[in-house]
C-alpha cells in the first residue's frame, strides 16, 4: 500500500473541519461488487474523497470526522483467518489506519449507530452525494440530503491541487502517453479496433497501472464516448483513441488522440487535423490565473468556426457563431474539465459546485456540456480537448429545425456526413503566473508528429 506522509492527511483533516464547522461529516467506502456472482468482483476502487482525508484503499470501511468531539473515526472489520488463507497476510486495520493519522478504529456494525445517535441528539450530519444504489439506501433511510456546506468544502480542497498530487498526476499522464504512443504504432489497416484498445491495455498494465477509465478506442470518431471495438480498421479511416492511466495513488491522466489508420492523414484530414490543432492551442495560449475557463471555451469555438468557414462549412462572424451556440454543430463538447482522483474530478458532487463555484451551470446546447466555467486559479488541473465532429443525425435534426441558418452552411455539410470525428486532449496544471502541460513524456499533437509515431 503506498501513501502520502500521514501529515497530509491529517491536515487535510483539520482544514476541513476548519471550513465546515460544526456537525459529524460522514464519508461511506465502498464495497467489492459482483458482476455475476459475489465472489467473481469488479475491480474494487475505493471512493475518491475517502481516499484524499483517510488514505484508506481497500473494501468495507466508513469513517466520520465528529467535528463537535474532536474525534476522527474509521470502522473496519479486522482479517479474519478465513481472509488471510485467501489473500494472505496483510496489515492490520489499525495499521493501515494509523498511516493516515487515526488512531481511533472501531467494527464496522458502530458506524451506522453512531450516525443514527448523533441524528437522535440533534446534532447536525453532513453528507455528500451517493453514486452508488447501495449508499443511497442508506442515506434514505437516515432521511439526510447532502450538505452544501460539506460539498463546496470538499470541491474547493480538492480543486486545489498540491505539488505532491501533481507529481501523481504527472505519473498518470507519463503513463497515458505510452498507451497513446502504442496505440499509433498498433494502428494499421486489416486490424480490428479492439486489437488495438489490447495494446492500450498491455502498455498500462506492463507498468503496473490500471486505466483511469475505459478506453474509447473506435473509427466512428463522431459518437463522443463510443466504447465499441468491433471494427475492421482501413485505409483512408482515422481512429480516435481516449485513455488513461492512474499512478499509484489513483490520480488520472487523461489523454485523446485522433490518428490515420494508414500511413498516412488525406487531404481533408490534415486540414480538419491542423483547424483542430490550431484551436487547441489558441486555449492554451489563454490559460492563466483569473481567466475564466468559459472564455477559453468560446475561444476555441471561435478558431474551429473561422477555419470551417475556410472550408465553406459555416459562414458569418466566427465569433457570433461561438456565442450563439452555431459552433456547437460541430463542437457539441466541453473544451475541458476538472481531473485528479478522478479523470472527471468530483463530478459526483456536481458540476455546478466543482466546475462552477455554485453557479448554475447553463442549459443550452454545447454549452451545457462544458463541465469547467469559472475563474481559474493556481492548483487547477483539467483538460484541453478540442473536437471537430461529423454527426449526420445532429446535421439532420437542425436542418428540419431551421437552426442557425446564418451561420451553417448546410449544402456543404452533406458531403461531409462521413467524415469521422477528431479530438486531441492534454492536460494542464494553473501556475501562479500562468500554466503548464503535464506529464514529463510528449504526446504527439501536430499532424506529422502522428505520422511519425505511427511510422516508427
Amino acid at each position: 500500500m503506498k501513501y502520502f506522509a500521514k501529515e497530509t492527511y491529517i491536515k487535510r483533516r483539520a482544514e476541513l473541519k476548519k471550513r465546515v464547522g460544526s456537525g459529524l461529516l460522514v464519508f461511506i467506502g465502498n464495497e467489492e461488487v459482483g458482476m455475476n456472482y459475489r465472489d467473481n468482483g469488479y475491480a474494487f476502487r475505493q471512493d475518491s474523497t475517502v481516499l484524499y482525508y483517510f488514505a484508506s484503499d481497500y473494501a468495507g470501511m466508513c469513517a466520520l470526522i465528529d467535528i463537535d468531539n474532536d474525534r476522527d473515526i474509521i470502522f473496519a472489520d479486522e482479517l479474519t483467518i478465513d481472509d488471510i488463507v485467501w489473500m494472505g497476510d496483510m496489515p492490520t486495520k489499525r495499521e493501515m489506519s494509523a498511516l493516515a493519522g487515526v488512531a481511533d478504529v472501531r467494527p464496522r456494525k458502530e458506524f451506522e449507530p453512531y450516525v443514527t445517535a448523533a441524528l437522535k441528539n440533534g446534532q447536525k450530519v453532513h453528507t455528500l452525494p451517493a453514486y452508488r444504489a447501495e449508499h443511497e439506501q442508506i442515506l434514505s433511510l437516515w432521511g439526510v440530503e447532502p450538505s452544501v456546506d460539506f460539498i463546496m468544502a470538499v470541491a474547493d480542497m480538492r480543486n486545489h491541487k498540491t505539488p505532491e498530487e501533481v507529481e501523481q498526476i504527472e505519473i498518470g499522464v507519463d503513463r497515458s502517453v505510452d498507451m497513446h504512443l502504442a496505440a499509433m504504432r498498433a494502428c494499421r489497416p486489416g486490424r480490428r479496433e479492439c486489437e488495438v484498445a489490447a495494446e492500450i491495455r498491455k502498455a498500462a498494465f506492463m507498468d503496473g497501472c490500471e486505466m483511469s477509465f475505459p478506453i474509447i478506442c473506435t473509427v466512428n470518431g463522431q459518437t463522443l464516448h463510443n466504447h465499441s471495438q468491433e471494427n475492421l480498421m482501413q485505409e483512408g479511416q482515422m481512429l480516435l483513441v481516449d485513455a488513461g492511466g492512474e499512478s499509484p495513488l489513483h490520480y488520472a491522466g487523461d489523454l485523446s488522440s485522433t490518428m490515420p489508420v494508414g500511413a498516412h492523414f488525406t487531404e481533408r484530414q490534415r486540414t480538419v487535423f491542423d483547424i483542430l490543432y490550431g484551436a487547441h492551442q489558441a486555449a492554451v495560449g489563454m490559460l492563466a490565473p483569473g481567466v475564466n475557463f468559459r472564455d477559453v471555451h468560446l475561444k476555441a469555438a471561435e478558431t474551429i468556426s473561422e477555419g470551417l468557414k475556410g472550408l465553406g462549412l459555416m459562414k458569418g462572424n466566427a465569433r457570433d457563431a461561438a456565442e450563439s451556440g452555431a459552433y456547437a454543430m460541430f463542437f457539441p463538447c466541453g473544451l475541458g474539465h476538472m481531473m485528479g482522483l478522478d479523470v472527471h474530478d468530483m463530478e459526483n458532487l456536481g458540476e455546478q459546485y466543482v466546475g462552477y463555484g455554485g453557479r448554475e451551470k447553463s442549459t443550452q446546447f454545447g454549452f451545457k456540456s462544458l463541465r469547467l466555467g469559472r475563474d481559474l486559479e493556481p492548483g487547477f488541473v483539467f483538460t484541453i480537448e478540442p473536437g471537430i465532429y461529423f454527426i449526420p443525425q445532429l446535421m439532420d435534426l437542425w436542418e428540419s429545425q431551421g437552426l442557425h441558418r446564418d451561420f451553417l452552411c448546410y449544402d456543404e455539410m452533406r458531403k461531409w456526413r462521413d467524415f469521422g470525428g477528431i479530438r486531441n486532449e492534454e492536460d494542464y496544471l494553473i501556475t501562479p503566473d500562468g500554466a503548464r502541460r503535464l506529464g514529463h513524456k510528449i504526446k504527439p499533437m501536430t499532424a506529422d508528429e502522428v505520422e511519425a509515431a505511427k511510422n516508427l
